[in-house]
């Protein structure tokens, strides 16, 4: 009998653990939407973003920062910390992302997040419910990202609309990619962990799962805006 009491405990927790981080993900999301609504709407606050000298690189490395603080430090930090952490991230890139309330169309925000949530979702039950493992698969997402991230440097500097047009539907295929490959990274996490490791490791899942959408979405965006 005690086989399957741990078991059934087992299946609790790991339940807990992906509601989790679907719901931080989620809360961060929204953390970030709110934030771009505001900045837009405040001149003040629009002024002092991108007219301040240096203030917008200087929210990107911020966020750089953050990120790589909470994914150096989680082990040491405690719960709480890493909550905060991870709503400050949000909040950085709810200010820097306010930029695509400025520069796109209603319409194409609205279309390219639609079909954001729609390929985030399907791919993220793929990769939850499928047999087969998907480690080298994202190894090769991983490689793939760091690719078209030195092709955009180099763009950066060409301007070519070709090489943009490619990099933005390589990025598609490499999030939709990554989207499946966190997603069954996180539900194996679930079952290695301890239980007074998950709640942490939650907050991790879901920073994964948020710059996964965040970066489809992105690259969605440019994609619609193009066409």
């Amino acid at each position: 009998m005690e086989p399957i009491v741990i078991s059934e405990k087992s299946k609790v927790s790991s339940a807990s653990f992906i509601t989790g981080v679907y719901g931080w993900m989620m809360l961060a999301l929204l953390v970030t939407a709110l934030t771009s609504v505001l900045t837009v709407s405040s001149e003040t606050l629009l002024r002092f973003i991108f007219e301040t000298k240096f203030m917008f690189m200087g929210l990107i490395f911020a966020e750089i920062g953050v990120v790589w603080f909470l994914s150096a430090r989680v082990a040491k930090l405690s719960n709480m910390a890493s909550i905060l952490l991870f709503l400050l991230y949000s909040v950085l890139n709810g200010l820097t992302l306010s930029v695509v309330l400025l520069a796109f169309a209603s319409s194409t925000i609205t279309n390219a997040f639609l079909v954001t949530s729609l390929t985030f979702g399907v791919m993220s039950v793929a990769g939850y419910f499928t047999k087969k493992d998907l480690s080298n698969f994202g190894s090769i997402m991983m490689m793939g990202l760091i690719g078209i991230i030195i092709a955009s440097l180099v763009n950066y500097f060409m301007h070519s609309e070709t090489l943009d047009y490619i990099i933005s539907y390589v990025g598609v295929m490499i999030f939709v990619g990554l989207t499946a490959y966190d997603t069954q990274k996180i539900k194996n996490m679930a079952n290695e962990l301890e239980e007074d490791q998950l709640k942490k490791a939650s907050i991790m899942g879901a920073l994964t799962l948020y710059l996964d959408f965040v970066n489809l979405f992105l690259f969605l965006l440019r994609i619609f805006d193009r066409n």
